[in-house]
C-alpha cells in the first residue's frame, strides 16, 4: 500500500470567464497509494469535482503534474489521452448517464466498443461485470425497467467492464434513497478489497465516506 499509484504535485486550475480568472484548485499535493478507497469531501463548490476530472484526464490543470502509475498524463496529447483514459480510468456519475434506448448489456458493452474484443470476449467481458453487480438475471432490461438502485449497479458495471487501474466515483449515492445508497456503497468497497480497485470518490454522505479507508476534504480549493 506504500506505492503511490496517482501523484499530484503542486496542481493548480482556474477558469476564465471574460476576463476574470476564478481560482477553483490551488497548490493540491496528493499521494494516492494503490489499493486505496479514498473519500473527497468538502462544501459545494470546493473543487471536489474539478480535481476528480484532473485525474481521469477529463480536463486539464493550469500547472503542475499529475502522474498516474508511470504516465504524466497533463502532458499527454488529446488523442493519446482519450486512449489513455478508456484503458485505465471506469468512471461512475451521481446520475448513472446511461443510454435510455439500449439494455443493461449493451450499456455495459460500450466501453468495450472501442476494444479489439471479439464479440464472443465482449460478452463474456459484460456478463462477468454484470454478475460481479448482482444484475446477471436483468441484462435484457432498459434502464426504464430498473429501479435507481439497479441503474447505478449497470453504471459501476460499465465502469468495470475495461478492468480500469482507477474507479472514480462522482457522488455515487447523491440520487439514491438510504437502503440503496449503503448496498451500493458495500458493492464499492467489495470491489476495493475482493478485486483490489482502487477507488477515489466524490461524496457529501459522511456514511458513504465511511466506507473508505481515508477522508481528505477540500476546502475553497485546497486539501485541508
Amino acid at each position: 500500500m506504500n506505492n503511490a499509484l496517482v501523484k499530484l504535485e503542486n496542481i493548480k486550475k482556474s477558469y476564465r470567464r471574460d476576463s476574470l480568472e476564478i481560482p477553483v484548485l490551488e497548490n493540491i499535493n496528493l499521494d494516492i497509494p494503490e489499493g486505496e478507497f479514498l473519500a473527497l469531501m468538502g462544501p459545494s463548490g470546493s473543487g471536489k469535482t474539478t480535481l476528480l476530472n484532473l485525474i481521469a484526464g477529463i480536463d486539464r490543470p493550469n500547472g503542475g503534474d499529475i502522474t498516474i502509475g508511470d504516465v504524466k498524463i497533463n502532458s499527454l496529447s488529446e488523442s493519446a489521452m482519450a486512449n489513455w483514459r478508456s484503458r485505465n480510468v471506469g468512471f461512475i456519475f451521481q446520475f448513472y448517464n446511461l443510454i435510455p434506448v439500449l439494455t443493461a448489456f449493451e450499456n455495459v458493452e460500450l466501453p468495450l466498443l472501442l476494444t479489439k474484443l471479439s464479440r464472443k470476449e465482449r460478452r463474456k467481458h459484460v456478463e462477468f461485470a454484470l454478475s460481479v453487480v448482482g444484475l446477471q438475471d436483468r441484462m435484457k432490461h432498459y434502464p426504464r425497467q430498473l429501479s435507481g438502485g439497479q441503474e447505478q449497479r449497470v453504471a459501476i458495471a460499465r465502469a468495470l467492464v475495461t478492468d480500469p487501474t482507477l474507479i472514480l466515483a462522482d457522488e455515487p449515492t447523491g440520487d439514491l434513497d438510504k437502503v440503496s445508497a449503503g448496498e451500493i456503497m458495500d458493492l464499492l468497497s467489495r470491489l476495493n478489497s475482493e478485486f483490489k480497485k482502487t477507488i477515489i470518490m466524490v461524496t457529501h454522505d459522511p456514511r458513504a465516506a465511511e466506507k473508505a479507508h481515508t477522508e481528505r476534504n477540500l476546502d475553497k480549493g485546497e486539501l485541508v
